[in-house]
């Protein structure tokens, strides 16, 4: 039997990267998926036909997840769609790097609206009908970087960090109810983004991780196939680093 078995799964930002690659495990688990994007149109639409050949009743929908009223237009949506939300997965995030000497308000504002709000925007949403089937899965995609920090990264850094004591604190507040809520630091994950970087950056990278190589994305996908099937019902409020060995 496949891992997520009629599963219904909400996961933000799939269009591309990292989402893609959760969206399409899931379905290759039996989830149906809906998910969102925001300004990738043509690769939404793409993923969704990749999914539905998988078996996977998907749908995309267009949402800007750092919108606390777009969230709660989303989550209705879905449930109207497919009457309930058995697993949450908050990814959609972005970066503005910049050393904070440098660094502008926008670029503060924007990193900590989309990767820190967004998770509270998405969990309050959907928590309610959880609570109502006294079952769910709340899973939230921070970074090695909310663990260490990173020189020019201090907005992003700080969004992540805060993601993980959200994820520590929701866990208590709802697990009585049969509701996990637990958080994946991916480190450096070849993805589009990472891509266009120079091949001597890469191996930089590449040489301060004990395993000697990048992540793939779908081995953080694997990691969250994890915690939203049934063999990870005693964990909650933990954070897992999927990372080579960076968090050291």
């Amino acid at each position: 039997m496949k891992q997520l078995e009629g599963k219904i799964a909400l996961i933000t930002g799939a269009s591309r990267g990292i989402g893609r690659a959760i969206a399409r495990r899931f379905a290759e688990e039996g989830a149906h998926v809906a998910f969102t994007y925001l300004s990738s149109e043509a690769k939404a639409k793409e993923l969704e036909e990749e999914l539905k050949a998988l078996g996977s009743c998907a749908k995309a929908y267009r949402s800007d997840a750092s919108s606390f009223e777009q969230a709660n237009e989303l989550a209705e949506a879905v449930l109207k769609d497919y009457e309930r939300i058995d697993v949450l997965v908050n990814n959609a995030g972005i970066t503005r790097d910049n050393l904070l000497l440098r660094m502008n308000e926008e670029q503060w504002d924007q990193v900590i609206g989309t990767n820190l709000k967004s998770i509270f925007n998405l969990t309050k949403s959907v928590m309610r009908p959880m609570l109502k089937k006294r079952q769910g899965s709340i899973i939230n995609i921070t970074s090695i970087v909310g663990i260490t920090g990173n020189a020019g990264q201090s907005n992003y850094a700080a969004s992540k960090a805060g993601v993980i004591g959200f994820t520590k604190s929701i866990a208590q507040e709802i697990g009585s109810r049969n509701i996990r809520c637990n958080a994946i630091a991916p480190g450096f994950i070849e993805t589009e983004m990472t891509k266009d970087l120079g091949e001597d950056v890469k191996k930089a990278f590449s040489d301060n991780i004990p395993l000697k190589r990048p992540g793939q994305v779908n081995d953080v996908a694997d990691t969250v196939v994890f915690f939203a099937s049934d063999k990870s019902t005693y964990i909650t409020g933990q954070t897992l680093s999927v990372c080579g060995g960076m968090n050291k």
